[in-house]
């Protein structure tokens, strides 16, 4: 008797160690570049799978942490692009929880919020420098290694995300405090 054909290819040692290696600076990597939580899963799943069809392709000319990179890169690129022609509108209490979260919690969860929408204003390549930087804490030249860009062009980027940054919180801040007059009560 002959056995069905598995669903999916078998899975290289190669893949399955890059998998394991590389699977939180991946799933990270999306997550700074404004994959949306609920997209997280399918796009590393996605990153994988586009690993496994060029894995025979890699010459190792860069770091695998490199290639894995650029390819989250082209994938949030293109979910930010999808993203703009389809819009999902979600309850102001996505997932019904929010009575049983703790007041921490709570400010926790605005204030990532809140530092999404600001780097959501940030072109991708700037946004990749700046979170690589202010976030995960990386030197100039690491970033450089990383998006394979030169070291000049790594503090350019960062300036000016700095510099957008600070003008779209600033704006957030003048929109929260600007209150109408109409509803100003005075003693």
């Amino acid at each position: 008797m002959v056995s069905p054909a598995p669903l999916t290819p078998p899975v290289t040692p190669v893949l399955e160690q890059i998998y394991r290696e590389h699977f939180h600076f991946v799933w990270r990597s999306l997550r700074r570049l404004g994959v949306p939580e609920a997209d997280l899963a399918d796009a590393v799943h996605d990153v994988f799978l586009v690993v496994q069809k060029k894995i025979d392709g890699f010459e190792g000319r860069s770091a695998v942490t490199t290639w894995l990179y650029s390819i989250c890169m082209r994938l949030a690129s293109d979910l930010r692009r999808s993203s703009r022609r389809t819009r999902e509108v979600l309850g102001a209490d996505g997932d019904g929880i929010a009575g049983e979260q703790t007041t921490t919690v709570c400010e926790q969860r605005q204030e990532l919020e809140l530092l999404d929408a600001l780097l959501d204003e940030l072109p991708l390549d700037q946004r990749a420098v700046f979170t690589c930087y202010e976030l995960d804490g990386m030197s100039g030249e690491q970033i450089a290694e990383l998006l394979e860009i030169p070291l000049g062009t790594v503090w350019s980027r960062l300036r000016l995300a700095r510099e957008r940054f600070r003008r779209s919180a600033s704006r957030l801040r003048a929109r929260q405090d600007f209150r109408p007059r109409g509803s100003v009560v005075t003693p």
